[in-house]
């Protein structure tokens, strides 16, 4: 079944206590639905404010500022977060170490999404293996599909043992 509250089911400020994530990464503004624990709908208002943006040439064309496809699947991965994160949470149980979005397959990219569009990401999850999720859905600008993912893995690993320098 579906939640909803006043249009918004969780706002930013709720988001950055359910996952890890903070700016300039936190690429979830709103959670719109959630059907626990196997679906999430959220969204994402991209700005010409985004970091990705912030050394471009004042004379570039609209094509250049086209949101990256990593950010965009980054996004959608996020929302998944979020809804596993409340399953845990429900279980009782707490966050045990980092989220990694492992791989995601079968992409299709069906058209760009440019400053000042609102992406809605619709989020499944196909299945809960242990400390892993496995992910499917696709994403929207209104109507319009902007991509879909055919399925994407996302795993939890201890903290610890993870090194983030290049």
């Amino acid at each position: 079944m579906s939640s909803q509250i006043g249009g918004t089911m969780l706002d930013y400020a709720d988001i950055r206590r359910i996952i890890p994530h903070a700016h300039p990464i936190l690429l979830v503004d709103r959670v719109l639905e959630m059907d626990p624990y196997d679906r999430i709908v959220t969204t994402k208002t991209v700005s010409g404010s985004e970091p990705c943006y912030a050394r471009m040439a004042p004379d570039l064309g609209t094509r250049a500022f086209a949101y990256p496809t990593s950010l965009l699947i980054e996004s959608w991965g996020q929302g998944g977060a979020v809804l596993w994160m409340e399953r845990i949470k429900a279980q009782g149980r707490e966050r045990a170490g980092s989220l990694i979005l492992a791989a995601a397959r079968e992409v299709e990219l069906h058209r760009s999404v440019y400053p000042g569009d609102t992406l809605r990401h619709e989020v499944r999850v196909d299945q809960y293996v242990g400390d892993n999720v496995i992910f499917s859905g696709t994403s929207f600008v209104g109507d319009d599909p902007v991509a879909t993912v055919g399925y994407a893995i996302a795993v939890m690993r201890p903290s610890e043992g993870l090194s983030w320098e290049a």
